[in-house]
């Protein structure tokens, strides 16, 4: 169970809970990233409506998503929200909860390979990674994108030989997929030619810059697609504005018209194997 390097969660954190006993005023729940802790979630804070039974909402034994409201280290208090978690803050904090899974599994593997105990790995690793990061997960993920010295100077040089192999077999690198669409026209006998020959040295221009992947589709005329793959949002959005504008100066040269229409972007991974 990934658990967190901080002793207690920050109000407004939303943070894994699993509910320990029932009251007719509340329940109180343990705190699965925080050993040892535990949190009271008043009865007006379980639903956005009168609650009647509380039992209706909240089961011993059930794992929800919560919403950290109070927290008073000095007396041990956290209270807690299950009303103000909407239902796509409790999406991304369960995936952020698989992640940290992911980490656990694949910082054990290493501590093995090592011949250390999770304890000296989480003091070790996992609490500088992050810190610096927020999650390690990412830290691995930044690793397996930009070579295993991003976390040379974070964590022990014993760590970085046996966290890069890891790394390499089982992390998957995140990247982002964004679509476009063209529409030219070249009004000369040569144009289709215009066309192809715009398109190709655009592609292969873009495709130089490292981790970059550009691909064009024909969509029937006057239409083609783009299809542009980098690391991260910012960098496929400029590769795609470098692309347009050399499109559309070539086109323009040759007394043709081009302009392009924007779609939406998507997430992929590239897969690795399972840990």
């Amino acid at each position: 169970m990934p658990r967190r390097a901080r002793e207690f969660p920050e109000e407004g954190e939303f943070v894994i809970a699993t509910v320990k006993s029932i009251h007719n005023y509340g329940a109180f729940l343990t705190l699965d990233e925080y050993p040892g802790k535990e949190g009271f979630m008043h009865i007006s804070e379980v639903a956005p409506t009168f609650v009647r039974n509380i039992r209706d909402y909240l089961k011993e034994g059930q794992k929800i998503v919560a919403k950290v409201i109070r927290v008073d280290p000095s007396k041990g208090h956290i209270d807690l929200s299950l009303k103000r978690v909407k239902q796509q803050e409790r999406k991304a904090k369960l995936q952020e909860f698989k992640r940290g899974q992911k980490a656990e599994n694949l910082l054990k593997i290493a501590a093995e390979k090592l011949g250390k105990d999770f304890d000296s790995a989480w003091r070790e690793v996992w609490v500088p990674l992050e810190e610096e990061y927020g999650e390690v997960y990412a830290a691995f993920e930044d690793a397996a994108q930009n070579g295993i010295e991003v976390l040379k100077d974070i964590i022990l040089d014993e760590w970085l030989p046996v966290l890069e192999e890891i790394i390499t077999n089982y992390v998957e690198i995140p990247t982002v997929t964004i679509d476009a669409e063209f529409e030219i026209t070249v009004a000369t006998s040569n144009g289709v030619e215009v066309i192809r020959e715009a398109l190709i040295k655009a592609r292969d221009r873009a495709n130089e810059e490292e981790g970059i992947e550009v691909k064009f589709s024909y969509l029937g005329a006057p239409r083609y697609r783009i299809d542009i793959t980098a690391p991260d949002y910012y960098k496929a959005e400029g590769v795609l504005e470098k692309i347009a504008s050399e499109i559309l100066n070539v086109i323009k040269q040759a007394g043709g018209e081009a302009s392009l229409i924007r779609k939406e972007k998507k997430i992929r991974k590239i897969k690795r194997r399972e840990a």
